[in-house]
């Protein structure tokens, strides 16, 4: 596990002062709204429990196209222009119409901050405090306020107004994996419900290891016993672990203020849990209404046009969470015959077409050199 980077003894100086832009997360969310900010001048302050790249929450695995618009190709570690699919009855193998990459998420997140123009701090954010103008941020290093401030710090929603929720009553999914050291050349899922009732599992290869879990649709069903049977069905040590809980609801982008990007928002995609492409695409477009608020000085009408944004992807997400809903249903046998017939290339092509698109790499641009030395990374 991770240990935590909090600053200590002399080092831990109390944080204070104001920001024109305060983010708060520096995973991929964040990272891709502090890069959208370069060049700006404004003042940007990106924060975070753990250094920039510390804490890895997933099976790290995006298109290979997003990788590439982003400038952060030298970050795989394998690529695959195949998906094989098993259920009870059936394997599959379906050609894909783009290819998928796994990629080291410190070297990924250190290639994103050297295109930044940022100041980096860790510091656990605990919510809002009072302010009279802009958003007091809470840290339990001191508090800080900013005209501008982004939630990126996941499915806790920390800045929202309320209680928020928690698991097992909010619409979460759980997911838990291993890395053990090995080799494989097929990017694989399951659809088996010995392993688990709603959800799937997976065995993702990265070069020198596997990243093999299970992940439940149903916050319930607890995974640990299900992934070590996984591994231990291929013949893997079940070592290294690391899980999350992973939202399968879009929620408003934007709220008392605040702008909220990636799981803050539910970005993540349902039914395939997907949700590293669509935080870069979210924190691309939060980080463009940014950059207009900063030139105009309109905050609000930057939060609505951000919000709208989102909102308008509803009907993408709300099909997708009708297919999550619907697979457990469907008989075992019948959704081999299913899957057969899915594997077709015009079908494949169709699908996965359409899937694409929900948050397509053209919208990132042309990729950017990188703006800061890889050393400040630990600044």
């Amino acid at each position: 596990m991770p240990r935590r980077a909090t600053k200590r003894g002399a080092a831990r100086t109390p944080l204070g002062g104001d920001a024109d832009v305060l983010v708060c997360g520096a995973s991929f969310a964040g990272l891709a709204v502090a890069r959208e900010l370069a060049g700006s001048g404004a003042r940007v302050l990106v924060l975070d429990r753990y250094e920039i790249g510390e804490r890895q929450t997933s099976a790290c695995a995006a298109p290979t196209a997003w990788l590439d618009a982003l400038g952060l190709a030298a970050s795989i570690r394998q690529t695959f222009g195949e998906l094989v699919v098993h259920t009870p009855h059936a394997s599959v193998r379906m050609r894909l119409p783009f290819t998928f990459s796994t990629f080291d998420y410190r070297e990924l997140c250190a290639l994103l901050w050297e295109q930044c123009e940022a100041e980096f701090e860790t510091a656990t954010v605990r919510g809002r405090a009072p302010a009279a103008d802009g958003v007091a941020v809470e840290t339990d290093r001191g508090t800080l306020a900013a005209p501008l401030v982004v939630d990126a710090l996941g499915w806790r929603r920390v800045l929202a107004a309320g209680d928020g929720y928690q698991p097992p009553d909010a619409p979460l999914s759980r997911g838990l994996e291993v890395h053990p050291w090995a080799a494989s050349e097929d990017l694989e899922i399951w659809i088996d419900r010995s392993y688990v009732p709603a959800g799937y599992s997976w065995s993702f290869p990265a070069g020198d290891e596997v990243r093999i879990g299970v992940g439940s649709f149903d916050p319930r069903h607890h995974v640990k016993e299900p992934t070590l049977r996984l591994a231990a069905d291929l013949g893997r040590e079940p070592v290294r672990f690391q899980g999350n809980w992973i939202p399968h609801r879009l929620r408003p982008a934007a709220e008392a203020g605040v702008f909220f990007c990636g799981d803050s928002a539910g970005h993540c995609l349902p039914l395939t849990a997907e949700g590293i492409r669509t935080a870069f695409y979210f924190g691309i477009a939060c980080g463009r209404e940014l950059r207009a608020a900063l030139a105009g000085g309109d905050r609000e009408r930057a939060l609505r046009r951000y919000a709208a944004f989102s909102a308008g992807h509803r009907w993408k997400y709300e099909s997708l969470l009708r297919v999550q809903r619907l697979v457990p249903r469907v008989p075992p046998r019948l959704l081999a015959l299913a899957l057969r017939g899915m594997a077709s290339d015009a079908f494949v092509r169709w699908s996965f077409g359409h899937y694409f698109r929900i948050a397509d790499p053209a919208f990132a641009g042309r990729p950017r050199a990188a703006r800061r030395p890889a050393a400040a990374l630990a600044a």
